[in-house]
């Protein structure tokens, strides 16, 4: 079974931000496709509460990400993890960027779950 959706298709949140979770109906992963204008910011948030993680990764153009404080510049491919309790922030410049951001929960460990990703069939 699947589910496929375009992100052209889902209204933007904020002017930028495409969030697929509910569209792709997901329960472990969240996906955000985020097409941001000149001069648009995020919010600052964390995902403390949720216990999320995250990784943005640049897919056009550039952008400031800012973690705690720290800003960093990224062109197109570059990708970072940021941790649940880290304050985020997408700054964009004068020209439109793209990222496609990941969020799951932090430490899917125990008993019941495998630790390991099952990377067979990816080889090329």
């Amino acid at each position: 079974m699947y589910t496929m959706v375009n992100y052209e298709e889902v209204d933007p949140v904020g002017e930028a931000m495409h969030l697929l979770r509910e569209p792709l109906d997901t329960e472990q992963v969240g996906v955000t496709v985020a097409r941001c204008p000149p001069g648009w910011k995020s919010v600052p948030h964390d995902h403390t509460d949720n216990d999320h993680e995250e990784v943005y990764v640049l897919i056009d153009g550039e952008a400031d990400v800012i973690v705690d404080d720290e800003r960093i510049p990224m062109g197109e491919g570059d990708a970072i993890h940021i941790s649940p309790e880290a304050t985020r922030q997408i700054e964009n410049g004068d020209a439109e960027s793209a990222f496609v951001l990941v969020s799951g929960p932090e430490g899917l460990e125990g008993n019941d779950v495998e630790t390991e990703w099952i990377i067979d069939g990816f080889s090329g």
